[in-house]
């Protein structure tokens, strides 16, 4: 259960300017911090695009040189294995740091409404929210009086990264049927089924620590 909004506490001259270089030192680390994990996160997406890019390419050129002969399907399908690993790995840092960037930006909205408090009619000329609930959170996030709809989710890094492991996944199963059976009907069929299996799961998964996190998150200032 929310608590119950916590009234701001009178504060003395003396102290205030203390109180103020204290939050904004804690608001200037978090924003550091949050930096930082956005920058990792990207770079590590840098490298498994380009590591995609790569396998595509050597698979290109191994096929030609061995005429996609015999060799070229083991080899397709160690590469495409390895790939999809890093993608997976890649995929579960993404889920990762939008949880914690969803924690910096409740941290914040709180850091607001101490700002709020120590110098009160200064939430007026705030864009983002002052509340660490889930509608002062989605405030913040789309602060510019968009509402929270599918285009933000279908455009999401997680979406994007979710979308090419599947694609890789996919053609990976597709390369094994083909191996075995010598069906492209049936490598095409699977190589589908299994890309739609394995979007369909990472969402549903990828979004549980989301809605978790929100059933036991316990606001110290909710919107009334």
């Amino acid at each position: 259960m929310p608590k119950s909004p916590t009234p701001p506490q009178p504060v003395d001259g003396s102290t205030a300017g203390l109180r103020a270089q204290i939050l904004a030192t804690e608001h200037w680390s978090l924003l550091a911090s949050r930096t930082t994990t956005q920058n990792e996160v990207l770079s590590r997406i840098g490298i498994f695009l380009t590591l995609v890019s790569a396998t595509l390419v050597s698979l290109a050129l191994v096929g030609q040189a061995t005429r996609f002969g015999t060799v070229f399907p083991m080899f397709a399908i160690v590469i495409l294995a390895f790939t999809a690993i890093v993608g997976f790995l890649t995929q579960i840092r993404v889920i990762n740091v939008s949880m914690e960037d969803l924690g910096y930006v409740i941290a914040m909205n709180r850091l607001r409404a101490a700002y709020a408090a120590l110098a009160p009619g200064v939430e007026d000329s705030f864009m983002t929210s002052t509340h660490d609930d889930q509608a002062g959170a989605f405030t913040t996030y789309y602060f510019l009086g968009r509402r929270r709809n599918g285009s933000q989710i279908l455009g999401s890094t997680m979406v994007f990264i979710i979308a090419v492991n599947g694609a890789l996944v996919g053609l990976l199963a597709a390369t094994v049927v083909m191996t075995t059976t010598s069906s492209i009907i049936a490598a095409v069929v699977t190589g589908g089924l299994v890309l739609l299996a394995y979007v369909v799961t990472s969402m549903v998964i990828g979004s549980r620590p989301f809605f978790r996190f929100w059933k036991s998150h316990a606001p110290r200032n909710p919107r009334l």
